[in-house]
């Protein structure tokens, strides 16, 4: 498995925004299914924040997204060391690849969060936080989307 993180070029603006993706070697008859790792829910820290410098305003109100909760969905450096730690070692030999980044502040208005995604027959999430042994104190799910991905040989799909 292999581990690829991409350090912020100077220090952000705020503690949150880093972000990761997995890739799972087979997954629901699919093989390479990237998931993108997020925070379903938070506290009351988001009037805590420089609002200004980390999301362009919205120039067209009732946009279709809210860039505010992409930042709360996303991680700190210390919560993605203890995601990556925890991935490295309970699942190495069902990831291919573990990829961390760091948001571009300001992100532009309107992004939809990965909670706001509906859940249907392709978009799913994995819920971390259900295995038994689950040792994180907060919750981290991952979004994926089976239509991006092939269908294996149906004689050689494992989960």
């Amino acid at each position: 498995m292999e581990i690829v993180r991409k350090e912020p070029q100077s220090p952000p603006p705020c503690p949150r925004g880093h972000v990761a993706t997995i890739c799972i070697r087979t997954f629901k008859g699919r093989k390479d299914v990237l998931a993108h790792l997020f925070r379903p829910n938070w506290g009351a820290e988001e009037g805590n924040y420089p609002w200004e410098l980390l999301v362009e305003e919205d120039l067209e109100p009732g946009g279709r997204g809210n860039s505010r909760e992409v930042v709360l969905e996303s991680f700190t450096a210390e919560e993605m060391d203890q995601i990556v730690e925890y991935l490295a070692n309970r699942y190495a030999d069902r990831l291919t690849r573990i990829s961390t980044n760091v948001l571009s502040f300001p992100l532009p208005a309107g992004l939809l969060p990965l909670r706001s995604m509906p859940e249907g027959k392709d978009i799913g999430r994995i819920r971390f936080e259900i295995v038994p042994g689950y040792p994180l104190p907060f919750t981290v799910h991952g979004l994926y989307d089976l239509s991006q991905h092939k269908p294996m040989d149906p004689g050689l799909a494992r989960d």
